[in-house]
């Protein structure tokens, strides 16, 4: 079976911009092991006896799915902890939460709003706390994402993903694993809607160490020109299903298709953290299409938080 190393053991995984680009390296090592470990049949119950406190503020379909899944592959257990099914919906403290949580679990991982919430968990809890989703970043999913590319690709270093659509926490997290591992992002989103200032300017900062460029433009064309990767996601993120009419105006010109695809390297794939509405961000034939990866995509989560929670906890 894989040897794992204790290389961040005990350490929170809250954003990939908080590990070396060693570290990012060896995670993405470990969950394409892993897989292979799974595809093979062979038991790797590296958490046998452990337990996952898995906190749920936010719906989710991969997310726990994979979370659950692949703690019980790794041999060890995950409840799942919804607001009614704890007191911090109640009104418990976020530092209350982690302090007894911690008594019991060896590892929280929460999905929810406002990134201060992972935090203030992580500041309390002395087991591992892994960040499942904010409104800030994502960094589960670009483990995922990463791992895809690897697959299709064959490497990082040098690649262009250009990422088309709202500055959100996926593209936030992009940002920090493109600079990570040396692969050049670029961000497409309509004026007003690009990504967070200082998420940015703390990637481009990271990015001096790989060599990896970072930039931002309002062209979706200009984006997609050449680019090894195109990755969308919905318009409208959970939460702001109230903006959705309105950003559905700002972001017309901003859908992943047939003619925006034609701009990218002829081997270009195509990427989507999901769900996706289709017909308005993406089109049915780039999404069911044979440059997708889309649902390789889907099911490297389950490998790349099986590494996460492995090394980790």
């Amino acid at each position: 079976m894989y040897q794992l190393s204790d290389l961040i053991r005990g350490r929170d995984f809250i954003s990939i911009h908080d590990f070396t680009p060693q570290e990012v390296a060896y995670i993405l090592e470990a969950a394409v092991e892993i897989k292979k470990l799974q595809k093979k049949g062979v038991a790797h119950s590296y958490l046998a006896g452990k337990t996952l406190g898995m906190i749920f503020q936010k719906a989710s379909t991969r997310t726990r799915v994979a979370f659950e899944v692949g703690m019980y592959q790794l041999g060890g257990h995950a409840l799942f902890l919804s607001p009614r099914d704890i007191q911090l919906g109640r009104g418990e403290t976020i530092k209350d939460t982690a302090l007894v949580l911690a008594r019991m679990l060896d590892g929280i991982m929460i999905r929810t709003f406002d990134h201060d919430e992972v935090l203030e968990l992580a500041r309390w809890s002395s087991v591992p706390v892994i960040n499942g989703l904010t409104d800030l970043l994502h960094p589960t999913q670009v483990i995922g994402d990463m791992m895809t590319i690897l697959e299709h690709k064959g490497g990082l270093k040098g690649l262009k993903l250009a990422f088309i659509g709202d500055g959100n926490n996926v593209a936030h997290e992009l940002l920090y694993g493109g600079a990570k591992v040396g692969m050049d992002v670029v961000i497409a989103s309509p004026g007003g809607y690009e990504p967070d200032p200082v998420v940015f300017k703390q990637a481009r900062e990271d990015a001096e160490q790989s060599g990896a460029r970072l930039w931002v433009v309002n062209d979706p064309a200009q984006a997609a020109q050449d680019a090894d990767v195109i990755y969308t996601d919905v318009w409208a993120s959970m939460g702001q299903e109230e903006q959705a009419g309105q950003k559905e105006q700002a972001f017309r010109s901003y859908q992943v298709n047939n003619q925006l695809m034609s701009l990218a390297r002829p081997d270009a794939i195509v990427l989507h953290c999901l769900p996706a509405k289709r017909g308005k961000e993406i089109t049915d034939e780039v999404m069911d299409g044979p440059q997708s990866a889309i649902f390789d995509e889907s099911e490297n989560r389950l490998h790349a938080h099986k590494a996460i929670m492995a090394l980790t906890i």
